[in-house]
C-alpha cells in the first residue's frame, strides 16, 4: 500500500464550534469524540481532528473536494450564513467564486480563521 493520509489535526478555540461549522457546511455527519478530538469525518475516509487550545491558532488552508452539487449545497449554507467569500486565497476576489478547471471554487474562513475553500475540479485538471 502506498502512503495516504490518515487524518490530520485542526488547532480551533472551540472545537463544538468550529467542527460543527465544517460538517455543516459540508453537509457532512455530525462530528464525534475521539479522546479529546471532535472527529469530522471525510467520504473519503479521511478525517479532521479538531484539538481545542486556549493558546493562538497558526492558521491554516484546508480544501475540499466536491461534486457539483455538493458545491451548491456548500455554498448555499454559505450564503444563509452570511459569509464572506472569495474567489481567491488572497481574498482580492470578495463576492466570487473562480471557474478554473472548468470547474468552480471558492474560499472562505471558518470560525478560528482558517481558509476553507471548496472546488469541483482537483487542479491541474483539465477542463
Amino acid at each position: 500500500m502506498s502512503a495516504q493520509l490518515n487524518h490530520t489535526i485542526v488547532w480551533c478555540r472551540d472545537q463544538v464550534t468550529s467542527a460543527g461549522f465544517l460538517a455543516h457546511i459540508l453537509g457532512l455527519p455530525e462530528p464525534r469524540h475521539f479522546m479529546h478530538f471532535l472527529v469530522v469525518d471525510l467520504s473519503n475516509g479521511v478525517s479532521l481532528d479538531y484539538y481545542q487550545v486556549a493558546e493562538h491558532v497558526a492558521l491554516q488552508h484546508y480544501a475540499f473536494l466536491v461534486s457539483e452539487a455538493q458545491f451548491d449545497a456548500s455554498f448555499a449554507r454559505m450564503r444563509e450564513r452570511g459569509l464572506n467569500y472569495w474567489a481567491d486565497p488572497a481574498k482580492r476576489k470578495p463576492g466570487e467564486i473562480n471557474h478554473h478547471f472548468g470547474g468552480r471554487g471558492v474560499y472562505f474562513d471558518d470560525p478560528d480563521g482558517h481558509l476553507l475553500e471548496i472546488i469541483t475540479r482537483p487542479y491541474g485538471s483539465e477542463p
